[in-house]
C-alpha cells in the first residue's frame, strides 16, 4: 500500500476527493447541505460503482472533463445566487451565443480563458498521474461483483419506480400536504406509496400494467433507499442528471415546436407599416389585486403609477389557473381556459401573429427557461426574434432584481425596426418575497429582508411575511414606471399592458394557508392594466375611449391575446373582436377557473376564511394530456 504516498497517487485521489467536495461547499459559506450523510454515502458509493465500470482512472478522467469546467461556475453560484448549476443553467450555456456571451462578461473573458486553461492544466496533469498509477488499476474479482450488486439495484429501484411500492402495514399517520414548489400545484402526496410512471411507449405501458397485476408491487421491504435529488447533488455524477433532464426538455420543446411548425394566423398590419410603433406586454408573477394601492389597499404599494394620467387599471381580471406554466400560456395565447391543464397547444402565440404582421419580437426574461415549471413557456418564447433568459438563481433563492429587464429593454427599443413587440417576463413577486427587492425598498417592518431561508410555514412570521410581500410590490411599481418611462422618452407610438400570471394566499385572516394552489379568490383575482402614450392615444381615440369604458368589465387573461393585437391594430382572418377590451365588440364570456373542476367564477361561491371558490352547480371535469 506504499503506492498510495507516492506524489501521484497523492495528487490524483487528492484531486477526486476535491471534486467530490464541490458538493459540500455550502458548508464553506455557513450553510446547511441538505441531507449531507446520505450525499456523502451516495457519492461514495457512486465512486466505487464507477471505479469498477471503467477499471482504471485513466480510461474514466477522460469524461471527468466538463465537470472540472463546471467548477468554478458551481462555485460561482453558490457564491452569488445560494444555488447550484441546474438544468435552467444548462439550458442558458447552450442557447447563449459567442457574442452574447462576449457582451455580457467584458472585461471578464480574460479571467474565463485563464481559468478554463488552467482546469485543462489541471486535467492533463491529473491523466498524466493516472497513466504512471498502474496498482490503482481495479484487476481483482471484487470488481465484478461490484458491477452484478449495482445492475440489481438498478433493476430492482426501477421496478418500483415503473410498477410501484406497496405500502408498509404501519398505523395510519396524519397526512400533510406537500408545499407547492415553485409553480406546481399544491396536493396531498401518500409517503407510503410510490406511483408508478405512465410510460410514452404503447408496449412498455402494456407491460407496466401487466406487472401491477401480476407478481405485483415491489414489497416496501425491498424498496432501494435510493433519492434522484440527492443524487443530482453529487458531485461530479449530479451533472449527468442534469444533461439528462435537459435534453428530455430540449426533446418537449422541439415536439411542440415541430407540432406547430406550419401554423399561421395570416395577420396583417391595418395601419402605416413606416410609422415607428411599439407595443410592450409585462407579465408579472405571483401579484394579487388587493395588495395594489392602485386598485385601492390602503398601504401605498404604488405611489409612482397613481401618478400615472394615462394609465387605466382594470378592476376584475381574473386568471383561470394559479401557477406559471399553466397561465401564461393562456395568456400569450388563444389556449381556452378550460384547456389549461394540458400540456402544449396547437397554434402559436400573439408572438408569431406580431411577426406576420411586420414586428420585430423580443422575450426579455427574469424567470427561468428550462425545467418542469418552465418549459411550456419558454415554447412560446421561442417563437420570438430575439429571445433572452437573465435569471441565474432561481424562483426561492436570491437572483436577479426585475431592473436586470432595463437594459435589454432599452436595447430593444432603440432597434431599427419600426415596429416592435415587447415582452417582459418579470419574477415580480415570486416567493422569497424578501429577495425580491434591495434594502432601499424593505419599508414595512419586521420584514424577512435578510433571512436567508425563512421558516414559511410558521405562522409567528405571518407578520413579516405579509410586510414583505408588500415591500416587493413597492418594488414592482418602480420597476413598472422605470418602463413607462422609458416609454415615453420614445418618440415611437408606445403603449404597454400589464398583467400578472395568478395571485397569492397569505394567511389572511384566520386562514391557514399560504402561496397557491389553494383555489382561493386571492390567486384567481390579479392586477392588471393598460398604459398609453399621448401619441398613440391621438393615432386611436376610439380604442382608449372603449378601454376606458371597460375598466370594470368582468375579464380573464383569455382577453389578453385578443386585446394585445387589437392594441397593434393587427387583423387576421378568424379575429375575435368580441374579446378585446379596446373594442367596442366586447362581449362578457364565462369565466372559468381550476377550482375543484373548471368552476363559473362569476356563478361560484367565495367560501371560508380562506375565501375558496366554490361552484354552486357542478363543475367541468378537468381533462389533463400530455403531448405525446
Amino acid at each position: 500500500m506504499r503506492f498510495l504516498l507516492r506524489p501521484s497517487t497523492v495528487f490524483l485521489l487528492g484531486s477526486y476527493i476535491l471534486l467530490s467536495a464541490v458538493a459540500f461547499f455550502p458548508l464553506v459559506l455557513g450553510k446547511p447541505v441538505g441531507h449531507a450523510w446520505q450525499l456523502f454515502i451516495t457519492e461514495t458509493l457512486t465512486w466505487v460503482v464507477f471505479w469498477a465500470v471503467f477499471q482504471r482512472p485513466r480510461w474514466f478522467h477522460y469524461v471527468l472533463l466538463p465537470s472540472m469546467l463546471a467548477v468554478p461556475i458551481e462555485i460561482y453560484l453558490r457564491i452569488y445566487f445560494g444555488q447550484g448549476i441546474s438544468t435552467h443553467h444548462l439550458g442558458i450555456i447552450v442557447e447563449t451565443s459567442p457574442k452574447e456571451a462576449m457582451e455580457f462578461l467584458g472585461q471578464k473573458i480574460w479571467l474565463l480563458v485563464f481559468l478554463v486553461v488552467a482546469i485543462c492544466g489541471w486535467w492533463w496533469a491529473l491523466l498524466k498521474a493516472a497513466k504512471a498509477t498502474p496498482e490503482l488499476e481495479w484487476r481483482h474479482y471484487s470488481r465484478w461483483i461490484v458491477i452484478l450488486f449495482a445492475i440489481i439495484g438498478i433493476c430492482i429501484w426501477e421496478y418500483g419506480s415503473c410498477v410501484g411500492i406497496a405500502a408498509q402495514p404501519v398505523p395510519a399517520q396524519d397526512s400533510s400536504a406537500a408545499s407547492d414548489d415553485d409553480d406546481d400545484a399544491s396536493s396531498s402526496v401518500s409517503t407510503t406509496e410510490t406511483k408508478g410512471k405512465i410510460l410514452s411507449n404503447p408496449t412498455l405501458e402494456k407491460l407496466r400494467l401487466r406487472l401491477v397485476n401480476n407478481p405485483g408491487k415491489l414489497p416496501a421491504w425491498a424498496s432501494i433507499p435510493y433519492s434522484e435529488d440527492v443524487m443530482t447533488q453529487t458531485w461530479p455524477f449530479g451533472l449527468v442528471s442534469y444533461a439528462i433532464d435537459f435534453w428530455s426538455e430540449r426533446s418537449y420543446l422541439n415536439e411542440l415546436s415541430e407540432k406547430n411548425r406550419h401554423f399561421q394566423f395570416h395577420a396583417t398590419l391595418n395601419g402605416d407599416p413606416l410609422l415607428p410603433q411599439t407595443v410592450l406586454l409585462v407579465i408579472g408573477e405571483s401579484s394579487r389585486f388587493d395588495r395594489w394601492s392602485l386598485n385601492g389597499y390602503q398601504r401605498q404599494t404604488n405611489p409612482r403609477l397613481e401618478a400615472e394620467d394615462n394609465l387605466v387599471t382594470l378592476r376584475d381580471m381574473i386568471t383561470p389557473v394559479s401557477a406559471t406554466r399553466l397561465s401564461v400560456p393562456i395568456i400569450i395565447s388563444r389556449k381556452p381556459a378550460t384547456q389549461g391543464l394540458r400540456a402544449g397547444f396547437s397554434e402559436k402565440s400573439l408572438i408569431t401573429a406580431y411577426k406576420e404582421a411586420g414586428f420585430k419580437t423580443f422575450w426579455i426574461s427574469n424567470q427561468m427557461s428550462f425545467g418542469k415549471f418552465d418549459t411550456p413557456v419558454s415554447a412560446f418564447a421561442k417563437e420570438a426574434d430575439v429571445t433572452e433568459f437573465l435569471n441565474l438563481g432561481g424562483f426561492t433563492n436570491s437572483s436577479n432584481f426585475d431592473d436586470v429587464l432595463l437594459e435589454p429593454l432599452s436595447r430593444a427599443m432603440a432597434d431599427r425596426n419600426n415596429k416592435k413587440l415587447i415582452v417582459l417576463h418579470t419574477l415580480g413577486n415570486h416567493w422569497n418575497y424578501s429577495h425580491r427587492h434591495p434594502k432601499a425598498f424593505d419599508l414595512w417592518q419586521p420584514s424577512l429582508y435578510g433571512i436567508v431561508d425563512p421558516e414559511y410555514t410558521d405562522l409567528k412570521n405571518k407578520e413579516a411575511l405579509n410586510n414583505s410581500y408588500d415591500n416587493s410590490i413597492l418594488y414592482t411599481d418602480k420597476i413598472l414606471d422605470e418602463v413607462i418611462q422609458r416609454l415615453k422618452a420614445s418618440t415611437q407610438l408606445t403603449s404597454m399592458m400589464y398583467v400578472s400570471d395568478h395571485g397569492q394566499t397569505l394567511y389572511d385572516g384566520s386562514c391557514p394557508l399560504a402561496f397557491h394552489g389553494h383555489n382561493t379568490q386571492y390567486e384567481f383575482h390579479i392586477p392588471a392594466f393598460v398604459w398609453y402614450s399621448d401619441a398613440y392615444q391621438e393615432q386611436f381615440p376610439e380604442k382608449i375611449e372603449q378601454l376606458r369604458q371597460h375598466q370594470q368589465f368582468k375579464l380573464s387573461t383569455e382577453n389578453v391575446f385578443h386585446t394585445l393585437l387589437d392594441m397593434g391594430n393587427i387583423q387576421y382572418p378568424d379575429e375575435k373582436l368580441e374579446w378585446s377590451i379596446l373594442n367596442s365588440k366586447l362581449k362578457k364570456h364565462t369565466r372559468y377557473v381550476d377550482s375543484y373542476g373548471w368552476t363559473d367564477y362569476d356563478n361560484a361561491e367565495i367560501s371560508g376564511a380562506c375565501h375558496e371558490v366554490i361552484a354552486r352547480k357542478p363543475a367541468l371535469k378537468k381533462k389533463k394530456r400530455k403531448v405525446k
